[in-house]
């Protein structure tokens, strides 16, 4: 008797058009549906005249129905996941059963579909070609562990957050990131009155004092700027490649100049005091001291020239 499969189904976030076709196909297909909330899903199901059956799958007793799915796949059953919207497994149950099937060998796929953060993410303004997904914060425990490891985060951040807790939790990322640091709320993606608030957490933060959130939020957060030793870094790591490549009478050329664009780039003269000896520390020091040698050597020979013409 060969398994089924189990499929993983994305249904709209807000707009019943998202829906795909080959998630209608499959929904229409499969032995069994199991739903988050099967009365929310019923009126989905209803819309696209599906009737397969339905059960309940949600975060309350999938680690006690997920063995017995299991079971039931590979009896010989397709299986359909579907949440009460978006994908099954982000921030919605969906994890362990995945976990169970593929650990026993089942057939897993997942459709691609609608999920929230996406079009959040992409409407935001912010850099998307990297970025990291945080879901729902803990509310207690570990919260402000987690908001101190994030505050150096330089990749664009993702959150989920109930309306009820938005201004608190706004209020809370400008103490650990910075009250300056820019975001993007969008509330009710897909929706008739879809919105994105952009500003720096203050900003936002006060805007929805002031005015009541409802629906589903997803809040973007800019990543923290890169540091300037990581900056002076790149560009130690450039004149060391660089280094490799040409002839030491030129290195030393290119290690005054590394040194003259720190002194630069620093803000004070302690930062440039700190960053300078790392010079030194980013090349080789035969390399480095050949090249200084060989600057200083050039710089004499001209000022003989000068005299000899003189």
């Amino acid at each position: 008797l060969m398994a089924g499969i189990l499929y993983i189904v994305p249904t709209p976030v807000g707009n019943l058009e998202d829906m795909t076709f080959r998630a209608i196909r499959v929904l229409k297909e499969a032995d069994l549906i199991l739903a988050e909330d099967t009365r929310t899903s019923s009126v989905l199901l209803k819309h696209y005249d599906i009737h397969g059956r339905l059960e309940s799958h949600h975060k309350f007793n999938e680690h006690k129905t997920s063995e017995m799915i299991k079971q039931r796949i590979l009896a010989g059953l397709n299986v359909a996941l579907i949440s009460d919207a978006g994908t099954p497994g982000i921030s919605d149950p969906g994890f362990l059963l995945v976990r169970t099937c593929v650990q026993e060998g089942i057939e897993v796929q997942t459709l691609p579909g609608a999920t929230a953060f996406v079009p959040a993410l992409v409407s935001s303004g912010y850099p998307c070609d990297r970025f990291c997904f945080e879901g729902f914060l803990p509310q207690k425990k570990g919260r402000q562990t987690r908001l101190t490891e994030l505050s150096q985060e330089s990749r664009t951040m993702i959150f989920y957050e109930s309306p009820y807790r938005l201004v608190k939790t706004l209020e809370q990322f400008a103490e650990f990131f910075g009250a300056e640091r820019e975001c993007s709320v969008a509330r009710e993606i897909s929706k008739k009155f879809e919105e994105h608030k952009r500003g720096s957490l203050h900003e936002v933060a006060s805007w929805y004092k002031e005015h009541e959130p409802k629906g589903e939020i997803v809040i973007i957060v800019a990543g923290a700027p890169e540091k300037k030793k990581e900056k002076i870094g790149k560009l130690y790591r450039c004149v060391g490649k660089k280094l490799e490549e040409i002839k030491v009478a030129q290195a030393g050329d290119l290690c005054i100049a590394a040194k003259l664009a720190v002194t630069k780039t620093s803000d004070t003269l302690a930062a440039s005091q700190d960053a300078l000896p790392l010079v030194k520390l980013r090349l080789p020091e035969p390399v480095y001291s050949m090249a200084v040698a060989a600057k200083e050597k050039r710089d004499d020979d001209k000022l003989s020239t000068r005299k000899n013409v003189n």
